[in-house]
């Protein structure tokens, strides 16, 4: 075929018409030059091209298909077809409808008028659709798990350009949970399903309850897929049966990370996975990470954990946590050799805010490094009470467009060897908000705020101070390079802030490029206050998006003079934040 034409008659000025029109037809889009195909694509099209014209509201349309200057649809279908070179399709749309009638009885109390279905309105037909499917969740959620479509008049008016809709609905009768039958073969026992689910039996129904009883389920990781469904056994005292089928993930895992930059080094990770442990959906996770490997550091940080969770332990959204953890951390100013154990739990309150709270002991030998003489080493054994809140609205953890995460921490201690108490409180802040509507640019922005509240600084837990520099603070300066100034010593600060901003474009569907900058400083006071110091650093970065994550190259410099140590670069899978 040498060419293939489109025009949209009646429409000025409504380009989005005509571009949807050319957007659904096969023949205008075809490179088959074989000429059943391009008569099977036209007769198509037909049908295509109203469905468009329909959901915009023109229902009188005059569609015409003409290949070679003859339509479409008189080619006898079962005679050779012919040498095609030219298509030619020719749209009047005709006028666009609006509503007449526009009602959908009865409707649920309290539910509202559903936009854009009123009279006057444009007569679209994806308005017709969604204003039915709403007015039967609206049913729904008021209980009646069963009402449905009952019966519907739609009659088009062509002389006044009016299309009159009158659905009628069936709500059925107002049900409650009933008993939660397990269909399928599981290795987690169907009683834990039932208490991880968490579908409360006697309770009003509502959707609502059944999506986040599926999404507790899923959330355990034990699951492959969890399918909830509404049956149809309703027992005289109007309690639904609810039926879980669920398909468990491979029992064992084995996993693997790396993540490279120029001078934090090389760091590995591995841990194996057991997701069903005692027959519950418990999770026991083993991991080690080696850190800074050929990096500027001294030697390289190791640790090994111990992880343990079970879901639903006081109610479908509570769960317990342990970890028991080893670690071996050699810093510019200290080494420290340490062992902790931790039990918590943690609750979902919302689907956007969840809080924690837990018991910690650890115990750490230390040398301190930052000393010239004396005796630099000193034992240490903590008590904490660690609490934490996350608000999360981020529609995408591993690469958001839109929304805030919040995450607050304060860490109550008391160390007994000296007896000092304190307690350590961090803010993690982020912001994304997408300038297009297709979301290829989007402006991201963090804040870091810390606080050491409590001993001095060269008595404080070394793990509790703060440093700035790095991948995790600001790039382009190396890690940890910036400390605090006590006068007698150089340590890591009391407080903190950070402040991080990235500009992302999105170059393809899978490419993506990124132009950030990010500060940070320390204080000797708790508040910001004494001593401080900060430093920046920024550059450019290449994401390329994997089902995992967006695979992320860093390549940044210093932007002030003070700890530079020249370009620097970092891999790693995940946004920066």
């Amino acid at each position: 075929m040498d060419s293939a034409e489109l025009r949209v008659d009646g429409v000025a000025g409504d380009s989005t018409l005509e571009t949807e029109i050319r957007a659904a037809s096969v023949l205008l889009s075809s490179t088959s030059t074989a000429p059943e195909d391009i008569l099977a694509q036209a007769q198509g099209d037909y049908t295509r091209i109203v469905e468009v014209l329909y959901a915009n509201g023109h229902y009188s349309p005059v569609v015409n298909i003409r290949l070679d200057g003859r339509e479409a649809a008189g080619f006898d279908p079962f005679a050779p077809a012919p040498v095609i070179r030219t298509a030619r399709v020719v749209v009047d749309p005709g006028p666009r409808f609006t509503f007449g009638t526009a009602r959908i009885d009865p409707r649920a109390p309290g539910s509202e008028r559903y936009d854009g279905f009123s009279s006057n309105a444009p007569a679209r037909a994806d308005v017709v659709r969604d204003a039915v499917a709403a007015a039967i969740t609206d049913w729904r959620q008021a209980g009646h798990a069963k009402a449905k479509l009952a019966d519907q008049s739609v009659v088009a008016r062509h002389a006044e350009a009016q299309l009159d809709v009158t659905v009628g609905l069936e709500p059925g009768p107002r049900l409650r949970f009933g008993q939660v039958v397990i269909t399928s073969d599981s290795g987690v026992r169907d009683a834990r399903i039932r208490q991880i689910a968490g579908i409360p039996r006697g309770e009003t129904f509502d959707p609502d309850t059944v999506e986040k009883a599926a999404t507790r389920l899923r959330r355990t990781g034990t699951f492959r897929s969890v399918t909830l469904t509404e049956t149809d056994r309703i027992d005289a005292a109007g309690e639904m049966e609810m039926e879980i089928s669920v398909v468990d993930q491979k029992i064992r895992q084995l996993g693997a990370g790396a993540e490279l930059s120029s001078l934090d080094g090389l760091t590995l990770s591995a841990h194996w996975l057991h997701r069903n442990l005692f027959g519950g959906a418990e999770r026991l996770r083993i991991e080690t990470e080696i850190a800074q490997i050929t990096g500027t550091a001294e030697e390289t940080d190791v640790r090994l954990s111990f992880g343990f969770e079970k879901p639903a332990v006081y109610g479908p959204n509570t769960d317990f946590t342990g970890e028991l953890e080893f670690a071996y951390l050699d810093e510019p100013d200290f080494v420290e050799r340490r062992a902790g154990l931790s039990l918590g739990v943690s609750r979902e309150f919302s689907d956007k805010l969840t809080g924690e709270i837990g018991i910690g002991l650890a115990y750490s030998e230390i040398t301190d490094q930052f000393l010239d003489g004396g005796n630099r080493h000193r034992e240490m054994i903590l008590v904490t009470l660690p609490t934490a809140l996350t608000f999360d609205t981020r529609n995408s953890a591993l690469d958001a467009t839109s929304g805030f995460y919040l995450r607050a921490e304060a860490t109550p201690f008391f160390e007994t060897v000296r007896s000092d108490p304190g307690a350590r409180f961090t803010l993690d802040a982020r912001a994304y908000r997408a300038l297009d509507e297709e979301a290829r640019m989007v402006l991201a922005g963090r804040l870091q705020l810390g606080s050491l509240v409590g001993p001095e600084a060269q008595h404080a837990p070394p793990g509790y101070l703060f440093y700035s520099g790095g991948g995790g603070t600001v790039r382009g300066q190396p890690y940890n390079a910036l400390d605090a100034d006590y006068g007698d010593m150089r340590l890591g600060g009391r407080s903190f802030a950070g402040l991080s901003g990235e500009m992302r474009f999105g170059v393809t569907d899978t490419i993506g490029i990124v132009a950030f900058a990010d500060a940070g400083a320390v204080a000797t006071g708790s508040f910001g206050d004494g001593d401080s110091n900060w430093h920046g650093g920024g550059g450019l970065g290449l994401r390329y998006k994997t089902p995992v994550g967006p695979i992320r190259l860093d390549i940044a410099a210093p932007l002030t003079d003070n700890t530079s140590d020249g370009v620097q670069f970092y891999i790693g899978i995940g946004q920066a934040f």
